[in-house]
This record gives C-alpha cells, sequence and structure tokens, in this order.
C-alpha cells in the first residue's frame, strides 16, 4: 500500500516538478551564460552547489507534502476497498489541504442524501409489503365465504326462489370485497409512479360522483341507506383517480352504516366557493370516528377503533386518498361526531392545479 500510495503522490505532482526541474535548468543555463561572460566572477563550482541545493529544496519539499498528506491516501485506499459498505464516507477525515476538505464535504452530503432516499425507499417497500400480507389475509376471508357458500349449494339442491337471490347477494357482496382489494393493490402500487398516470382535465364532477352512486346502488339498497346528489360542478382533476378517493368516501360510508339499524342517508354534496372553487362533501349517518381516532385515520394501516370493530378495515384506504388529494392539489377534511356521522370534504381551486404543476416542473 505504501508503494501504492507514493505512486499515487508523485503521478498527482508530475507537473510540479517538471515545472521545477525547468526553472533550476534556466537558472543553471542563465549562469553558465554569465560564467562565459565573466568567467572569474561565477565558478563552476557554484553553479554545481545551486543544482544540488535546489534538488535538496525540492526533495524535501516533496518528502514533507507526502508525509503530511500519506494518512490521506491510506484512508482514500481503505474507503476504496470498502466500497461496498454503507458507511465508507465516515472514513474520509483526514483530509489537509481545503480542496480535500471541501471534496470530503461534499461526498459527506451525497453520503447523507443517498441514505435518505435509500431509507425512503425501504420505507415504501416495507410498507408495500405490510400491505401485501394484510391484504392475502383480508382476501382470504371472502375466498373462503365463496367456498363455504358453494359446498352448501353443492350439498342443498332444492332452493327456494328467496334462498337462491340471498345466496346469489351473498356470492356477489364476496366477490364486490375481493374487486375492491385488487383495486386497492392497484392504486397503491400505482401511487408511487403517479406522475405517470395523471391526466388533468376539466371533469364534470356531479358525473363522476354519480357514477360511483351507481356502483354502489346494490349494496345501498341491501342495507337501507339512501343515496343522494346535490349540486353540480365542473372542476379540473384526474378523473380516474378521483373516482378512486369517492369510491373509497362511498365503500366507507356503506361499511361503517350498514350494521346501524334503521334507514340512513348518504348526501354527496357540491357546492360553489369564491375565486372559482368547488367543496365536494361526502356526509354519512353511519357510527361516525372516535374523536382520539381523527387524528391518525390517514395514517398507513391505522385501522381504528371502527375498524378492529368491523373487521373488515386494510388501514389503506384513507392513506391513499390523503395521497391522491395532496398529489392531486385537493385540500382533505374530516368532522365527525361518534354515533351519528362522518362528513369528508374535498375542496378543489384552482391555485391547488397551478401548485401541482409547478410541483412536476
Amino acid at each position: 500500500m505504501k508503494g501504492l500510495t507514493l505512486a499515487v503522490f508523485l503521478r498527482d505532482r508530475l507537473l510540479y516538478i517538471v515545472v521545477c526541474m525547468l526553472i533550476i535548468f534556466l537558472s543553471v543555463l542563465m549562469l553558465l551564460l554569465e560564467r562565459e561572460r565573466y568567467p572569474k566572477l561565477i565558478e563552476l563550482n557554484t553553479v554545481f552547489y545551486f543544482i544540488v541545493l535546489a534538488l535538496f529544496f525540492v526533495a524535501l519539499w516533496l518528502v514533507l507534502d507526502y508525509l503530511r498528506l500519506r494518512p490521506y491516501y491510506k484512508q482514500l485506499l481503505i474507503a476504496i476497498e470498502r466500497s461496498d459498505g454503507l458507511f465508507t464516507s465516515a472514513i474520509l477525515h483526514e483530509a489537509v489541504t481545503r480542496e480535500q476538505k471541501l471534496a470530503a464535504r461534499l461526498l459527506e452530503e451525497q453520503h447523507r442524501a443517498y441514505l435518505d432516499e435509500l431509507g425512503k425507499y425501504r420505507r415504501q417497500q416495507e410498507l408495500h409489503n405490510h400491505f401485501a400480507l394484510q391484504w392475502v389475509h383480508h382476501m382470504k376471508t371472502p375466498v373462503s365465504v365463496i367456498d363455504l357458500l358453494s359446498q352448501e349449494a353443492l350439498r342443498q339442491t332444492a332452493h327456494t326462489e328467496e334462498e337462491q337471490r340471498h345466496f346469489a347477494a351473498s356470492v356477489q357482496e364476496e366477490a364486490e370485497r375481493i374487486t375492491n382489494g385488487l383495486e386497492m393493490m392497484l392504486y397503491s402500487a400505482r401511487i408511487d409512479k403517479f406522475e405517470f398516470d395523471l391526466r388533468i382535465e376539466r371533469t364534470a364532477l356531479h358525473e363522476l360522483a354519480r357514477g360511483v352512486l351507481n356502483a354502489h346502488k346494490r349494496l345501498c339498497i341491501r342495507h337501507s341507506i339512501f343515496p343522494r346528489l346535490e349540486g353540480e360542478a365542473w372542476v379540473e382533476t384526474d378523473p380516474k383517480w378521483m373516482t378512486f378517493v369517492l369510491n373509497q368516501f362511498v365503500s366507507n360510508a356503506i361499511k361503517y352504516s350498514k350494521n346501524k339499524p334503521g334507514s340512513k342517508s348518504l348526501l354527496l354534496r357540491i357546492l360553489p366557493q369564491a375565486n372559482n372553487g368547488t367543496l365536494l362533501s361526502v356526509q354519512d349517518e353511519g357510527i361516525g370516528i372516535p374523536s382520539h381516532d381523527i387524528p391518525r385515520i390517514y395514517d398507513p394501516f391505522f385501522t381504528g377503533e371502527n375498524g378492529r370493530t368491523t373487521g373488515e378495515s386494510t388501514g389503506m384506504g384513507l392513506y391513499l386518498t390523503k395521497q391522491v388529494c395532496g398529489r392531486l392539489g385537493h385540500a382533505l377534511s374530516v368532522l365527525s361526531e361518534a354515533g351519528k356521522g362522518t362528513t369528508f370534504t374535498v375542496s378543489f381551486s384552482p391555485q391547488g392545479i397551478h401548485r401541482l404543476a409547478q410541483k412536476h416542473e
């Protein structure tokens, strides 16, 4: 290693050595020319002494400079040998020159940024892995129910019309749970590449809301939930991602209202706001959210008291909804009272779209 560091040092100082040799040669040449003009003024031994003395100081400078930089070169070689590790930049703490200190500082900043980026991707990977495991666990329930219903149908060939209708409705409901789970998984995978799957356009918000309500009409009828849509508005948004958000609101409203006795209402209200803004609220009469759970409802995998009670929550729906609204530039808020219901409100504003455009430029 010593020979390698010395070779690196000499190659790095080669230009300086050549310049010093050139200066010594020119100086000796001038002395010899002066000696030709004035032979008795400059003796030949003086020229030799000058050459030896100049070479001595050049060599002394090289030796002292090498001894000064040798620890840094050694650390640099050790860092290169350990380049497969994540903390090699911490080895370089023997920088001597200002240039080396600036380079070491730049390396530390780049290393810190690399670790931050790596940590972010690791957290995302852990999030996806955890969600995949949880999703598989939740999908086992509807698959098991469908299997049991199928076995029961094979055992009992004679069914009344009412029993057949109930059987078909149960199978369809479990199939929808699987479909919703698959959709959640797909959107969770797409959220990391959100900008590649984004298309902002002028959208009829009332048409999106009406389509979502129609998709959930059968469940609403089955659980005595009466949906209603009020207002109309055109907004700048991505129709596909906004449909996903509305699906989450409506499906959560049904999920946490269906076990409540009696008839319940589900109101989607569209209201115009100042500065060409629009508010969309989804109000249900379900069991509501406990006040101590509200600050955490957008955290990934947080199911809360209601989710643990029903056993149908993955804790990812509202997390993805918050992510989507934030990336679309739409504000999201919630009001809820335990036992009375919940209202989610999305605020659409032109300024939000402009902020979104600036973010992706």
